[in-house]
């Protein structure tokens, strides 16, 4: 006869892909409840949009259902409260820096949910932006599957090691720079990686990158809300997040996804900084909005967040990143950005 013990064992072989720790030793698993073959319980997610929820529940009735005498199993999901899911993040998920080597003052995350809408080029030229200031910066590239920030710099692999870690490249003017395209022998090769794999990558660009002293280390996170965009959050030491918008309104309605994720759990939103905001024609002065209308400030009110910047679609900055020279484009309207990061 099966008991609620031996469900609980089962359960147990149930493991958070994203923590890498049982459902059971997470305490995912409430009011667990057994009668004639029936399994009942709920299971606690860290966030109610936790985007491997349909796996979880998949895994748990996998595992249930394979133990004699259960002929149904009913799972209600649920979520844990703010305190429960930072004790079980606080304790062992934030990564700490390599062997004490790195000191960095702020982590900044560049999201937007939406993919095409400039996060890598904004990412780019904030840290040109801010090491023209002055600041020692650097660039942790997330996107694993689609990196571009050595491209945009110009800088290639491969990157050696030393006792303090992986030693990061260095762009012309000495930007830190680490991303997947620096480790491949080939920069056209495809990372064909399922979840766990990225998160793992991503956590190592933490954690065994040799950052030093930094005053701020930006994150360029890839389109979504799964995966790279939750392991940042929840295993970095996020200070914040800068959300990237366009000004057509598909690109507002899916970045108004990844800031709902961002207040789920709890990182605040810094700023709002709308790209590709029309087009000047050199000629004439004339502005046309190519992209139609804005929709930035509906973003901003929903993120209880400022516009920090609209940048221009400018072909001389598109020319200059193809060569990878963006060290070389200076953008005034990063000023309000910059001044918002050193308020932190």
């Amino acid at each position: 006869m099966t008991t609620s013990t031996d469900v609980m064992n089962a359960l147990k072989k149930v493991m958070d892909p994203e923590l890498n720790r049982s459902v059971v030793d997470l305490n995912m698993v409430r009011d667990l409840s057994l009668k004639d073959g029936k399994v009942s319980f709920t299971l606690a997610l860290t966030i109610p949009e936790c985007p491997l929820r349909d796996q979880l529940e998949q895994d748990v009735r996998t595992a249930v259902l394979a133990l004699p005498d259960v002929r149904d199993i009913q799972v209600t999901l649920g979520a844990m409260t703010e305190a429960e899911r930072q004790a079980v993040l606080g304790g062992e998920e934030q990564l700490p820096l390599a062997a004490g080597h790195n000191h960095i003052e702020r982590v900044i995350a560049v999201m937007s949910g939406k993919g095409g809408v400039g996060k890598s080029l904004v990412t780019a030229l904030l840290a040109t932006a801010l090491h023209r200031a002055g600041h020692h910066v650097g660039i942790l590239d997330a996107d694993i599957t689609g990196p571009s920030i050595p491209k945009l710099f110009g800088v290639h692999g491969p990157l050696k090691g030393s006792e303090t870690g992986i030693e990061p490249a260095q762009s012309r003017s000495g930007i830190k720079l680490m991303s997947i395209n620096l480790l491949l022998p080939d920069e056209g090769q495809a990372v064909i990686w399922r979840g766990p794999l990225i998160s793992g990558a991503i956590r190592q660009f933490w954690g065994d990158v040799h950052w030093g002293k930094l005053d701020e280390l930006l994150v360029d996170l890839p389109p979504g809300t799964s995966d790279a965009a939750l392991t940042v959050m929840q295993s970095l030491p996020i200070n914040g997040i800068l959300m990237i918008t366009t000004p057509q309104e598909l690109a507002s309605m899916v970045v108004r996804k990844a800031v709902k994720m961002a207040q789920a759990i709890s990182v605040p939103i810094l700023g709002v900084i709308e790209n590709m905001v029309g087009f000047v024609a050199p000629d004439t002065g004339k502005h046309y909005d190519i992209f139609g209308p804005s929709h930035a400030d509906e973003v901003a009110d929903l993120a209880g967040a400022p516009i920090l910047a609209r940048l221009p679609i400018d072909p001389q900055v598109a020319a200059l990143c193809d060569a990878g020279k963006i060290e070389e484009v200076a953008r005034l309207e990063l000023d309000a950005v910059i001044a918002a990061l050193k308020r932190l």
